[in-house]
C-alpha cells in the first residue's frame, strides 16, 4: 500500500522521525512479572526538554501498594547506569494519563537520582489490575542516539521503594533516534524506513513537483499559479500482535523570521477535504492508506473521496494503520503548500516529526 503528500515554493521543510519501544520482561525477587509492556516516547530526538514517557504493562496484580519505580537503565537487570545526558530531576506524574492506581491525584513523583523516579503515597492504595498505565512528563532524553536502554518498572508494598518489598515488575526497552530509520532488531521487532520520493511519483492522483530527500521536504517553484507538492514512503515491519500506527505531527505553523505563517489546510484528521485551488494560502498533508483507524469520515477518509488534505498540528495524527504484524507494508505521505498574493516573503520553515507506534 502506498501513501503520498504536497508542499510548496521558498520552503525547506526538515523531516524528523523518532521512536522508542520495546519489551523486555525481567524478574525481581518475591515480584510478579508483568507482561505485554510498552514504552511510548512523544519526542525520541536525543538531548529532548519536556518529554512525555507512557508506560502501559498487563498482568498487574491487584494488590496495595506504596511505591511506583520507573528506572531508566544501560542493563535491563538495573546494574548500569542512567542514560548519558538524561535528566528525570524535573520529572512530573501525569494523573490525567495514568490509571495505575485508582487515586492518580494522591500519588507524587520524585527523583534525587538521575534515571530514577519513585512515584509514592505514604497511605498506599491497591493497584487497580489488568492493565496499568504510568505517565511521566517533564523528562529531558539522554544525549545518545542509536543506543539501547532500558526502563524497568516496580512497584512495592512500602513508600521507601525498598527491595524486598515488591509486588509487581517489568522492563521495556527503547532508543533514542535523530535519523528517519528506527530499527529494533529484537523479539518483539519493528523496522520503520522513511523514504524520498521522486517528482515524476503522485500521491491519491496528485501529481508531485518536488523530489524529497532524506531528512528534507525543499519545496521550490511555488507561486500563485502553482502549489508545492512532495512525498514520503513509509515502510513498516513488525510482528507486534496489535498491529502498529504511525503519526505524524509538526513542531510549528510554516514561519518565517518576520514570524508571518502559511495558513494551515482547513481539513482535520477525522475530516480531510479537498486542497484549495492555486492561489489559496494553505498548508496540509494526505496519505494514501485505506484502512486508518474507522474514525470521522471513515478508514478510507483520505482515498474516498479521492484527494483529500488535512491540517497539521502539534499533536499526533494518524496516517498509517494495521491491526496485526506486517511485512514491508507501505503508505506514501504526501505534503502540499499553497501562497495567495498578499503571502508574505521570507524562508518558511518547521520540522515534521514521523513516529511509529506498535502494539505488542
Amino acid at each position: 500500500m502506498h501513501k503520498l503528500r504536497k508542499f510548496s515554493s521558498g520552503i525547506i521543510v526538515s523531516l524528523v522521525v523518532f521512536f522508542g519501544l520495546l519489551m523486555l520482561p525481567r524478574l525481581v525477587a518475591h515480584a510478579a512479572t508483568l507482561t505485554t509492556g510498552s514504552l511510548s516516547i512523544s519526542d525520541s530526538r536525543p538531548s529532548t526538554a519536556s518529554v512525555t514517557y507512557t508506560a502501559t504493562f498487563r498482568n498487574v496484580s491487584n494488590s496495595a501498594i506504596k511505591c511506583i519505580q520507573m528506572q531508566f537503565d544501560t542493563q535491563s537487570d538495573g546494574a548500569g547506569s542512567a542514560p548519558t545526558g538524561m535528566v528525570t530531576s524535573g520529572a512530573t506524574y501525569n494523573a490525567a494519563g495514568s490509571d495505575y492506581v485508582p487515586d492518580v491525584q494522591s500519588w507524587t513523583a520524585a527523583s534525587s537520582t538521575a534515571g530514577l523516579v519513585k512515584i509514592t503515597n505514604a497511605t498506599g492504595e491497591t493497584a487497580a489490575g489488568g492493565t496499568g498505565i504510568v505517565v511521566l512528563t517533564g523528562i529531558t532524553n539522554g544525549s545518545t542516539a542509536e543506543t539501547s536502554y532500558f526502563m524497568i518498572l516496580t512497584t512495592f508494598t512500602d513508600d521507601a521503594c525498598t527491595g524486598g518489598n515488591e509486588v509487581d515488575t517489568g522492563t521495556v526497552k527503547f532508543i533514542y533516534t535523530t535519523g528517519q530509520l528506527v530499527s529494533l532488531t529484537i523479539d518483539p521487532s519493528l523496522t520503520f524506513t522513511v523514504d524520498a520520493v521522486a517528482d515524476t511519483e503522485t500521491v491519491n492522483g496528485e501529481d508531485l513537483t518536488i523530489t524529497t530527500t532524506d531528512g528534507t521536504i525543499p519545496f521550490t517553484g511555488v507561486t500563485v499559479s502553482a502549489n508545492g507538492v512532495g512525498a514520503h514512503l513509509l515502510t513498516v515491519n513488525t510482528n507486534a500482535g496489535g498491529g502498529y500506527t504511525v503519526y505524524t505531527r509538526y513542531t510549528a505553523a510554516l514561519t518565517n523570521v518576520a514570524s508571518d505563517t502559511i495558513t494551515d489546510h482547513t481539513g482535520t484528521n477525522a475530516q480531510p477535504s479537498s486542497f484549495p485551488s492555486v492561489g489559496t494560502e494553505a498548508f496540509g498533508y494526505t496519505t494514501t492508506d485505506t484502512t486508518l483507524t474507522a474514525t470521522g469520515d471513515g478508514a478510507d477518509r483520505f482515498t474516498t473521496p479521492a484527494n483529500q488534505w488535512a491540517a497539521f498540528t502539534t499533536g499526533n495524527l494518524e496516517v498509517a494503520y494495521s491491526a496485526g504484524p506486517v511485512s514491508n507494508e507501505e503508505t506514501t505521505i504526501g505534503y502540499q503548500v499553497g501562497v495567495a498574493g498578499a503571502t508574505e516573503a521570507g524562508v518558511y520553515n518547521t520540522t515534521i516529526i514521523l513516529t511509529a507506534t506498535p502494539t505488542y
